[in-house]
């Protein structure tokens, strides 16, 4: 039996396992605890540290007593075996009970023989920074399993009629092996297949349009760039940072500066509690109420956001994007999977080198992604001296000064534009937003240049699609079988 504990959230079940085998089946605690670690696997999805959950002692001991007491002896025997062979500081920092809470993430960790991170990147921060202590104590323990996605979802239900050109040109295989999918690529220079992707692309922006007018009586253009980010809202993930392009955007063509018709689309979902999060949800539909109401731009840009983001409106959105926003401050995205999902689908990915991101840019080249913006190197060391000022380049871009300033007026906000401008100018502004909003700026730029040449721009997003099959979930799953759950394949007779 394997059971693997997905994220911190349900890393009580180290303790319940040991309970079960204790308690009910009298099985003495070594053997118990040799079991479940050999049993237990745990994949970590984050650095953020809210979501390495840390819970109050006394709340677990009143709603779970004997689920505490199992905790704190394996709290007690993980100190006493380290008591010796390591430092007095790695041991008070890796145990699971200190300062009156309860570290679950420790606790998964501890009780586990395996420990994943889900991109190369976010697994080489666990070790090297997040959980080093730990690594240095279980080296053997970690692996990386980047994230995959379901193409039967994304690609074969979500956008059939990219499914059919794909049958069309390298046969139906791919359907059950994506790696024929890199077959695709041999279409590279076909004309017929350029213009079929071409076509495909418009039918699916047409059917949004649609859907977007029903749903928010805004109209908007087939034919002008869909630029999608969709995803949770969180300060890191930055839809901050979109925002201020909008803003720059918008300020150009007031000014009479010229730029390809977009469609900036959004969705996603807040924390409830997340104050920060709603603020910006606030600033983003107020920006499009003012943007998609100005006659003087003539409908050049519009801005949409779209309610209720869910599994059935991706599948809406991602058919018809054409650029996908994977712009995270470097080092927080632990892998993504809307990047993969739009990649499948023949968007064109404009991204910081960040989660799998990373891997998507060696899977297809730098020539068919629109990277940019902070290293991790640069990034901690920004941490590590406090070095990042984000008023000095406020003051010294004027650019960036009239963006900020121009976010300052957006209408019909009750004071939500104002924090937003000053957590971005706030000493060590943890996303750095205002550090990547010249090379974010340079990216989009080449973004335009690419949507001029149209046969470029699809052969781009041919290179995407065929490579889309290094993220198939199904090779995902097949590692985690093969290194962490150890099962054999079961080979299944085909009736007839």
């Amino acid at each position: 039996v394997a059971v693997h504990i997905n994220d911190t959230h349900p890393a009580m079940a180290v303790a319940e396992l040991m309970r079960l085998l204790v308690d009910e089946h009298r099985v003495d605690w070594d053997t118990a605890w040799k079991i479940t670690v050999q049993t237990m696997s745990y994949t970590n999805h984050t650095i953020m540290a809210e979501a390495l959950e840390k819970w109050d002692l006394s709340m677990m001991q009143d709603l779970l007593p004997r689920i505490v007491q199992i905790i704190t002896e394996i709290d007690r025997r993980f100190v006493e075996s380290l008591k010796g062979k390591t430092s007095d500081d790695v041991i008070e920092r890796t145990r699971i009970i200190k300062n009156g809470r309860v570290h679950m993430a420790h606790l998964a960790i501890i009780g586990s023989h395996s420990i994943n991170g889900v991109a190369a990147l976010h697994t080489q921060l666990l070790e090297t920074d997040v959980l080093k202590d730990f690594y240095e104590l279980y080296p053997k323990r970690f692996n990386n399993k980047t994230n995959g996605i379901v193409l039967r979802r994304w690609l074969q239900i979500a956008n059939p009629e990219l499914s059919d050109l794909l049958d069309q040109t390298i046969g139906t295989k791919w359907r059950d092996d994506s790696n024929e999918m890199l077959k695709f690529e041999n279409f590279y220079h076909d004309t017929k297949t350029l213009n079929r992707l071409e076509e495909i692309k418009l039918d699916n922006k047409k059917k949004l349009a649609k859907f977007i007018k029903k749903e928010t009586g805004i109209e908007v253009d087939p034919t002008a760039i869909f630029d999608v980010q969709i995803k949770r809202l969180h300060a890191y993930k930055r839809q901050t940072l979109k925002l201020l392009h909008i803003l720059k955007l918008y300020q150009d063509l007031k000014n009479g500066i010229d730029h390809p018709k977009r469609v900036v689309i959004f969705a996603a979902k807040a924390a409830p509690s997340y104050v920060f999060a709603k603020q910006i949800i606030k600033v983003i539909n107020e920006t499009a109420n003012m943007i998609n109401n100005d006659p003087d731009i003539h409908g050049k840009l519009k801005v949409v956001f779209l309610e209720n983001y869910n599994v059935s409106l991706a599948e809406r959105i991602i058919p018809a994007a054409d650029v996908s926003e994977q712009i995270s401050t470097t080092t927080k995205e632990a892998s993504g999977t809307s990047n993969m999902k739009l990649m499948a689908n023949g968007a064109l990915t404009v991204a910081t080198m960040d989660g799998a991101n990373i891997e998507i840019k060696d899977e297809v080249g730098e020539d068919n992604i629109f990277s940019f913006g902070l290293n991790k190197d640069q990034v901690y060391k920004y941490y590590a001296d406090k070095s990042y000022h984000p008023r000095n380049i406020y003051e010294n871009d004027p650019v960036l000064r009239d963006t900020i300033d121009s976010l300052k007026e957006v209408p019909n906000c009750n004071g939500e534009p104002q924090a937003l401008v000053n957590n971005f100018l706030s000493d060590n502004e943890e996303f750095l937003v205002l550090a990547d909003f010249e090379a974010y700026l340079a990216a989009q730029k080449a973004v335009e240049a690419t949507w001029a040449q149209k046969w470029i721009w699809y052969q781009m997003s041919l290179v995407n699609i065929a490579h889309s099959e290094r993220f198939d979930v199904d090779k995902t799953i097949q590692r985690y079988a093969q290194d962490i759950w150890h099962l054999k394949k079961l080979h299944i007779e085909k009736t007839k």
